[in-house]
Parts: C-alpha cells; sequence; structure tokens
C-alpha cells in the first residue's frame, strides 16, 4: 500500500553489541492518518478484536 513520503520514515541503526558484534536494525515509523486510512488506528472500532482467534497454524 503506497504512503505519502511524509507520512512513512525509515530508519537505519547500527551499532556494537555487548559481544562486539556489529548489529543492523530497521525502524519503521508510520503517521497515525496513514494507519486510520486503513483502519489500523486503535481509535477505530475496527482495530478491536470482536470474536475469537483464529485456530494455529
Amino acid at each position: 500500500m503506497p504512503f505519502a513520503g511524509n507520512l512513512v520514515r525509515f530508519d537505519l541503526l547500527c551499532g556494537a553489541d555487548a559481544d562486539g558484534h556489529w548489529r543492523g536494525r530497521y525502524v519503521v515509523h508510520v503517521h497515525a492518518d496513514a494507519l486510520r486510512v486503513l483502519g489500523l488506528h486503535p481509535d477505530q472500532p475496527s482495530a478491536v478484536i470482536t470474536g475469537p482467534s483464529p485456530p494455529g497454524w
């Protein structure tokens, strides 16, 4: 799903871990307005669980 450029931000965090190995991690920030359009924001009733969970795979 495409988002406008100002609604999503990607950050790359790099650094040495406690054991000395280098680690990298991507962090994705999505603006709340982009989530509301998809019905994923917690303020919307569609984001609330209304039934039982599906069976496990």
